[in-house]
């Protein structure tokens, strides 16, 4: 298993050492030891199941007074996984880092605590797990609109399939305020 950084040093994409045979194939999608030798010391407390198809676009999502660290990964299909880090004070505060994760590629994205999370299906359909450190609470939910100029992600789509909510979300710049204030 492969711990590798990237331009935000919390959030850490993952290559899982994969086993291959004429019987197809095994592998490790979680190791905690592996991952607190890697610094990632989490415990995680639910698990999601997501299937979507091309063009669908799901985020950008948080918790504001309980943050979810999530361990992202595909297991059908392909996505463009974002993560923004909206931690006031953060050195990365606003910045946000992407990475492709597919069925093939086998790769997890690592989103700690304290980022806004989405993804995009670039496949056909695509199925996503992902394993959070905190429990979801519908009230507590806040999140970032896909396009945001701030933010500046550069998605595989300009006509994204979205939920009423995700489209409705709101900018960046509007919930700063709401996030100094709970911390």
């Amino acid at each position: 298993m492969r711990f590798i950084p990237t331009d935000i040093p919390d959030v850490v994409l993952i290559e899982p050492t994969v086993h291959r045979d004429p019987r197809g194939f095994f592998l490790e999608s979680y190791h905690a030891d592996k991952f607190k030798a890697a610094g990632l010391d989490v415990r995680f407390v639910q698990d999601n199941h997501s299937r979507s198809v091309r063009g669908t676009l799901r985020g950008l999502h948080a918790q504001r007074t309980r943050p979810q660290g999530k361990l992202i990964r595909c297991t059908l299909g392909e996505i463009f996984d974002v993560a923004a880090d909206v931690r006031p004070g953060s050195p990365t505060y606003g910045r946000h880092v992407s990475a492709l994760l597919s069925a093939d590629n086998f790769r997890q994205l690592w989103v700690p605590p304290g980022f806004v999370h989405g993804f995009c299906v670039t496949s056909d359909v695509a199925e996503v797990e992902y394993k959070c450190t905190d429990v979801y609470v519908p009230g507590d939910e806040i999140g970032v609109v896909w396009n945001d100029p701030q933010l500046g992600v550069d998605w595989p789509t300009r006509a994204p399939v979205l939920s009423h909510k995700d489209a409705a979300l709101p900018t960046f710049a509007e919930i700063q305020k709401l996030l100094r204030g709970s911390r």
